[in-house]
């Protein structure tokens, strides 16, 4: 193949991103522009566009790849693959940032999209605990635990701790599921329901345990078992 100097000007990344803007460039046309080059007879559009095809196109797969699992693919080496790591983070604290600070609560739809940012591409588990006011509008959130691929243990009386400090007057507890399973385990429930109780005795309303896995999430509440 033929490098990427000798395309059609608006063929190359560079110029097209000069040209048109970044948004009418692929991913695999972005990641090129950060690697630099390819590989004889690979330009670096194609040897990104190989390897997101193994990553089904998605920035959020391909961000929970290691640098070992990037160098595997030829002309990879252990700059370049640091390079599109970084990238993949980048977009994610990106979207962290555009997370609303004063969002309103209304429902567990609202609690998953607040945390998706931060939690989707999770590969062991963590726990938060959302504040709310009065209003049910989010005070801020706290890491309770965070653990191994099989659970992350929680302390009911840091979690209480960390609601009466934060004077949060209802609370939610988030926690993930790198198994991309949304269904509660024993240990789910058990947790949930000495969360409730505890909130219970000091005041506070225990509002929601939403479980998220992946791009799904799974709700106490809605579930009819709070």
């Amino acid at each position: 193949m033929e490098s990427i100097k000798t395309w059609a000007l608006d063929d190359r990344p560079r110029e097209k991103m000069e040209a048109h803007g970044a948004g009418v460039l692929s991913n695999a046309e972005l990641l090129a522009i950060l690697v630099g080059s390819g590989v004889p007879g690979k330009s670096a559009v194609e040897m990104m566009r190989e390897i997101l095809n193994d990553y089904n196109d998605s920035l959020k797969l391909l961000g929970k790849a290691t640098i070992e699992d990037l160098t595997r693919y030829k002309g990879m080496g252990k700059a370049k693959a640091i390079t599109v790591l970084a990238a993949c983070q980048l977009a994610n604290q990106r979207l962290k940032e555009e997370l609303p600070q004063r969002l309103h609560i209304a429902s567990s739809a609202d609690i998953f999209e607040y945390f998706r940012p931060r939690m989707q591409d999770l590969t062991i588990e963590e726990c938060h605990l959302l504040l709310l006011d009065q209003g049910m509008t989010v005070k801020g959130s706290v890491l309770l635990s965070r653990g191994g691929i099989a659970g992350a243990s929680v302390d009911v009386r840091c979690l209480l701790r960390h609601a009466l400090l934060g004077q949060a007057t209802s609370v939610v507890l988030c926690h993930n599921h790198p198994s991309g399973r949304t269904n509660p385990s024993r240990e789910d429930d058990n947790l949930t329901q000495q969360a409730a109780e505890a909130c219970k005795v000091v005041g506070i309303r225990f509002i929601d345990h939403v479980i998220f896995a992946g791009n799904d999430y799974y709700s106490y509440l809605e579930n009819g078992k709070l």
